[in-house]
Parts: C-alpha cells; structure tokens; sequence
C-alpha cells in the first residue's frame, strides 16, 4: 500500500499592507489553498490576515501561529531565545499535521516571506520534506518609497538596510558607510535610530514612514516628528542619489 501523497507548502507573501499591491499568484494561491496559517499577537490578527481579509474562503481551515512574546522580554535574553524556538518548532509541527494529510498549507507574510519573514522559520523546517513554492511580495521598504515618490538609489549608490534594534554604534558605522538607506523594526528603537542618523550625518535626508500603503499611513521628514512614538513596522528612509535634479543633500 503506497504512502498518502504529502501534501504542499506555499510561502505567501501578502505584500506591504494595501490589498491591491497582492500580486495575482498571490491571490491565486489563496484560491487554490486548504488551510491558511497566519502569524499574530494574542487576541488579534496579524497584518497579513488583514490584508487578504477580501479574498476570505469560509472552507478554509485556518490555522493562526500566536506568538508567546513580542516586546517584552530583551531579544538577546535566554528566555526571549527559547520562548521564540520552542514557537517556530510547534509550529511548524502544526503546519507538518496537514500536509501530512494531504493538504495545501499557505502560510501568509506580511512584505516578502523570505525578508525579514517569520516564515523563513518554517521554510527551514519544513521546505526539505515537503513540496514547497515561496510566492514574493512587495516589500515594506519598497511600498513606503513608492507611496512617497522618493528616488531611493541610483547608478553606484550603495542601499543598507538596517534593523533598529541592532546596537546605536554598529548602527552609526553602517550608516556612515553608506550611499541610501532603510531602517526597519524602529518602534521603540526611535531614539537611538534619531542618535545614529545625527552621527553618521544622514538626519537631515531621513523620512520617517509609519503604516506604509495602509489606511491612515503617515509620513514625514524625521527631524519633523516632534515625539519619539513609533510602531514596530515603522521604517525610516535615507535616500541616495544625491545628484538628482532638485536635491538639496
């Protein structure tokens, strides 16, 4: 008696928060799926959900990944650590259960899956035993240019892209030896990411995007922004082509 066909694996990437930015074989993969996981903070969906909310199937089965910790415990802590890798290895347990079953598993991600994406935790897992396509998304950096006409690199320009929480001098050092960049995870990293800019000279050319492409998105010039609040999936963009007709830096 032959073995049950396993089932397949799709990394669906839902672009960076305006539904119409879906790309069509996102869309299709959606149509095609069995189950639909999505990753989410404890009593609400995560972005991802949201944005595909309009292409909803009541004969889905879905399968919402909660996470144990978000903000509250220091990434580089032990128990931040094992918290996070006990979350990725049961659920990408769960995930296992129905492509065993035979069925299409997408995984939603919120930009690209394999930038930055808690998906890339389960591809790992998973991407060597079962029948796997990985769907690309537009990215948040790139959603948050576009949405503000801001030429970002050109010809030699080098880009950089940074995450906020890394420490204040590598993040100095990094911007200083770069043409453009992108800052991403800024939340409460702001402060320091304001530090950094300041040091490396790169202040004046920083716009600060917060919601990028989504309702209520806003934007501006950081040394605008009066206060130091700012969501997690905040992004600030330093852009490069400094010769550009118009450019004032």
């Amino acid at each position: 008696m032959s073995a049950p066909a396993k089932g397949r694996l799709v990394g669906v990437g839902t672009g960076p928060g305006d539904p119409e930015l879906m790309t069509l074989k996102a869309v299709r993969a959606l149509a095609e799926a069995d189950v639909v996981a999505h990753f989410s903070k404890r009593g609400a969906n995560g972005n991802a959900r949201t944005i595909v909310g309009a292409h909803y199937r009541p004969d889905w089965i879905e399968l919402p990944l909660v996470y144990p910790v978000t903000t509250e415990i220091d990434k580089d802590s032990d128990d931040y650590k094992a918290a996070i890798t006990g979350f990725y290895e049961d659920s990408a347990s769960k995930v296992a259960e129905h492509l065993d079953q035979g069925r299409t598993v997408a995984i939603l991600s919120e930009g690209d899956p394999l930038f930055y994406g808690s998906y890339m935790h389960l591809h790992v897992r998973l991407a060597h035993r079962y029948p796997t396509e990985v769907i690309p998304g537009v990215t948040a950096m790139s959603g948050c240019w576009s949405a503000n006409g801001l030429p970002i690199v050109q010809g030699d320009d080098v880009l950089t892209v940074l995450p906020g929480t890394m420490n204040e001098f590598e993040l100095t050092r990094r911007l200083a030896d770069t043409d453009a960049a992108v800052i991403m995870k800024v939340g409460r990293n702001l402060p320091k990411i304001r530090r950094a800019l300041d040091a490396s000279g790169k202040l004046a050319r920083a716009v600060y995007v917060e919601r990028g492409t989504m309702p209520g998105s806003v934007s501006m010039r950081l040394q605008d922004k009066q206060d130091d609040k700012a969501p997690y999936f905040a992004v600030v963009l330093v852009a490069g082509w400094s010769g550009r007709p118009g450019a004032s830096l």
